[in-house]
């Protein structure tokens, strides 16, 4: 009996002639994540930005513009106050859970900040009382968030620059560009969502973009190696042939691939709480542009670059010289 399919398992698409709209679809995407990183920036956690995040439950459904009012008038500015679901009784009733962020004031010559800070966290758990129960409070320093901030960012190029040089070494340079790019491409999209949507940006969305950096570079290598596999076995077939052929033979394995990480991500995102929605969503959101950029964008590369050897352009090329 054949197994049920929802995709055909051969496909017949011209993925070489359609990559100037893939690479339109890409530059406009491109275009939007570097204006919007440039002109607003990253509304930046508290990881990144220092300051005091409280967790707080209560045995009812918590009044957000209440409790916010309330951390106002403790005179710590403009607090962000959100309820959440989850674990842990949040749903108990639903809405009874709620976190806090306040950035207290900067320390003025002479002060301690780390005083200043369990000062705020002291003088909230006061105003609340006992009609909450505190489950989780962080205070970060301002040198300390700029230090994570940075390692951040220098860890995502990092990554992105070590998968390029495996790439290189592992198949050809030409390759190895291709992955840079297309790795690169989906990290920025994703990190430009951070900033269209004016989403928190924290050590979470750090190793998100770390990890679907990784997810990207998986399904790249994926149709990569059966190119290499194809260059041997048809030693006659033009480039774009070749990489329509090669897309064609791994186009279904990556679609089923990609909906069974986003299965699998759909409940951390709708029932894990905000600290895996921060993680899940943004994962989400890269594994579309990632098998994107994967079946159009990488292999299409290639044909901008000097011929892989072993192709038939590179032959003709050697014996032209």
């Amino acid at each position: 009996m054949p197994l049920l399919r929802f995709i055909p398992e051969a496909t017949d698409i011209d993925f070489v002639g359609f990559r100037y709209f893939a690479f339109a679809i890409d530059g406009i995407l491109l275009m939007i994540s570097i204006v919007s990183i440039a002109v607003q920036g990253f509304n930046l956690g508290i990881d990144f930005k220092g300051g005091v995040l409280m967790e707080v439950k209560a045995a009812q459904v918590i009044d957000v513009g209440t409790l916010r009012q309330d951390v106002i008038r403790l005179g710590l500015g403009d607090p962000v106050v959100q309820t959440f679901g989850g674990t842990g009784g949040c749903d108990q009733p639903a809405g009874s859970c709620a976190m806090i962020r306040v950035l207290p004031r900067a320390a003025k010559p002479g002060e301690n900040q780390n005083v200043i800070d369990q000062q705020v966290v002291g003088a909230i758990k006061a105003k609340l009382g006992n009609a909450y129960t505190i489950r989780r409070t962080d205070v970060v320093g301002p040198k300390v968030s700029q230090e994570l901030f940075h390692d951040g960012v220098y860890a995502t190029l990092l990554a992105i620059a070590m998968i390029s040089i495996y790439v290189s070494v592992r198949f050809e340079w030409q390759y190895g560009i291709g992955a840079a790019v297309a790795t690169g491409h989906d990290v920025l999209v994703t990190a430009g969502l951070f900033s269209v949507l004016h989403l928190d940006f924290t050590l979470t969305s750090v190793a998100a973009l770390l990890t679907l950096a990784g997810y990207s570079i998986n399904d790249t290598v994926v149709v990569f190696d059966r190119i290499r596999e194809n260059r041997r076995k048809y030693k006659r077939m033009m480039l774009a042939d070749l990489i329509n052929l090669s897309t064609n033979q791994m186009v279904t394995r990556t679609i089923l691939t990609s909906a069974a990480t986003a299965m699998a991500l759909i409940p951390m995102y709708f029932f894990g709480g905000p600290a895996l929605a921060d993680f899940s969503g943004p994962i989400l959101f890269g594994i579309v542009i990632g098998t994107f950029s994967s079946t159009y964008v990488a292999a299409a590369l290639l044909l901008y670059l000097p011929a892989p050897a072993g192709s038939i352009e590179s032959n003709t090329a050697e014996a032209t010289a």
